[in-house]
């Protein structure tokens, strides 16, 4: 990954976190689990995040497909402690945010879906700039 598309990609999650109170962690993953960047507390592991990822974006996915419901747009999980949510980021990516218990949830999702288009649109100018 080229220098220019890390640095766009750490200032969309800065501005996620800076705009969203609520939120622990967030990493964007490649769909086969790289970590492409990531704002991650201490004892999180990315190495451990983008393998989790991708197979819950995979589960997901045929789970979707399986069941007749089309194209798989994010994945919830909630636990004890508060939830993690996956959106893909375009085609290639996938936005996981963990975000604490008792945020307010509709205000939340408003931005990370904002951030992962935001995202998808970074990636993908970097892709056509890559390949003109």
């Amino acid at each position: 990954m080229d220098e220019f598309l890390r640095i766009k990609l750490h200032d969309a999650i800065r501005d996620l976190m800076t705009r969203t109170q609520g939120i622990d962690a967030v990493a964007i993953v490649s769909m086969d689990g790289f970590v492409m960047a990531s704002n991650l507390p201490v004892g999180f592991s990315e190495e451990r995040l983008g393998a989790m990822s991708a197979a819950l974006l995979s589960l997901g996915e045929r789970t979707s497909e399986e069941l007749g419901r089309g194209e798989l747009s994010q994945v919830f999980i909630e636990g004890g402690n508060g939830y993690v949510f996956l959106l893909a980021a375009g085609e290639n990516a996938v936005l996981n945010v963990v975000v604490r218990k008792g945020t307010k949830l509709g205000l939340v999702l408003y931005d990370i879906r904002q951030a992962a288009r935001n995202i998808a649109e970074i990636i993908e100018s970097s892709v056509q700039v890559k390949y003109e």
